[in-house]
């Protein structure tokens, strides 16, 4: 039998020669990484000419989300730009750096809201407020950098434990550069707010950076206390994020924010016109949504260290499922959640004129279901790592959920 080998080029050539047939030698290719750990996908049998060019990218064995990345590659290649590889290796760390999901839940949660204020006032909408709806969200986006940024420059031990898969734990994004971009975020975000949306605004969103910055940074590290994280974690997802965009959205159009005139409402209901109980019903919704997310926001911050018990146990930070358990903590979320789903289907059932009846009630029953069944999964996977990631994605799911039918409810 004669073997030839060729490395030439991108290709790995075998030819095997026998007088009877041809055998299939299972050949393992060598994948190259200028700076992450490849793993090829599979043994390839190989006979003739292949090419081999496609190799998945793993982050750690430990990547509890399972999180991978497909590169197209070619081995040994001549000719690539150094250039154009340096701007996609920094795109790829820049964007972990972000934490896609928590890009998606601002994203979200903002369109939604200005969304349902400008539904709720159609013939005040203009062509010029959709460069202040950009910046307004660029500046959202800013903040949420700058926070979830600031607690990877300090979490950078807990994260190699937790999730190696962040670029600076991965060794990808030095902490100097990292320090660059949160502080280029909260320059950015300030002055976006500072200059198109008022006072009022701004200073709402300089608390969300102060309680992002006490959160992680020493000596504060509020995240150490479990009950003083939560509710930094809801105050700023949930009622600050919700209550600033609808205030802006308002502002923008002229219009006073609601929730006073619900107030006048309330005092002189037999002496004011039809048009202020108009305004006291559009309102409710708002009022709803707030209430909504910030009770699910604490839900998303007793669960988000449910898949991190292994780092904070070493690093010795205490948090409610280091301290309980895992187990008790994913019933506790879930029955909080639940909690939700029966509030807004209550509120359906008992303001018609407020809620849509036909999209409320059946669709928060749908999503209590899918709770109910996610947690049993849960407890028939016996709390594996990985069970416990999968639950904690989808719980993010019915998060972007609720925002998604905010608009039309």
């Amino acid at each position: 039998m004669d073997i030839s080998l060729s490395t030439s080029s991108s290709s790995v050539r075998i030819s095997a020669l026998s007088s009877s047939r041809y055998k299939r030698l299972p050949i393992k290719p060598t994948c190259l990484s200028s700076h992450l750990p490849l793993k090829c996908s599979n043994n390839l049998p190989l006979s003739g000419l292949y090419t081999y060019r496609s190799c998945t990218i793993t982050y750690a064995k430990r990547h509890q989300k399972r999180i991978s990345i497909w590169a197209c590659s070619q081995i040994g290649a001549a000719g690539s730009d150094p250039v154009l590889n340096k701007v996609s290796e920094f795109k790829d760390a820049f964007w972990r750096f972000l934490r896609p999901h928590t890009i998606r839940g601002t994203t979200l949660g903002s369109i939604s809201l200005v969304a349902r204020a400008l539904i709720e006032n159609t013939n005040l909408i203009r062509w010029s407020l959709l460069f202040k709806a950009f910046s307004g969200l660029l500046a959202l986006i800013c903040g949420n950098g700058y926070i979830v940024g600031i607690n990877q420059i300090y979490d950078i031990g807990i994260d190699k434990v937790n999730k190696p898969y962040l670029p600076i734990a991965a060794g990808d994004l030095s902490v100097q550069s990292a320090w660059f971009l949160v502080l280029l975020f909260a320059v950015t975000g300030l002055l976006i707010v500072g200059i198109n949306f008022g006072p009022f605004i701004t200073a709402l969103y300089c608390l969300g950076l102060f309680l992002g910055t006490i959160y992680s940074v020493p000596p504060f590290r509020m995240k150490r206390f479990p009950v003083v994280a939560f509710l930094i974690i809801a105050t700023v997802r949930g009622f600050l994020l919700n209550f600033g965009v609808y205030y802006a959205t308002r502002a923008a159009l002229g219009l006073t924010f609601e929730w006073r005139n619900s107030y006048c409402f309330v005092q002189v209901v037999k002496k004011i016109s039809h048009v202020h109980v108009i305004n006291f019903y559009c309102s409710l919704p708002v009022a709803f949504i707030t209430t909504f997310v910030t009770l699910f926001a604490l839900v998303i911050a007793i669960t988000k260290d449910l898949p991190d018990v292994e780092g904070d146990r070493k690093f010795q930070i205490s948090t409610l499922a280091t301290k309980l358990g895992v187990r008790n903590i994913a019933f506790l979320g879930s029955g909080l959640l639940l909690l939700n789903y029966i509030g807004a289907i209550l509120a359906a059932v008992f303001m018609p004129q407020v809620f849509k009846r036909s999209l409320m009630i059946p669709a928060h029953t749908i999503l209590a279901l899918s709770l109910i069944f996610q947690a049993r999964l849960l407890e028939k996977a016996n709390y594996t790592k990985e069970a416990i990631s999968e639950f904690y994605r989808f719980i993010w799911n019915l998060f972007y959920a609720e925002y998604a039918m905010f608009p039309f409810m």
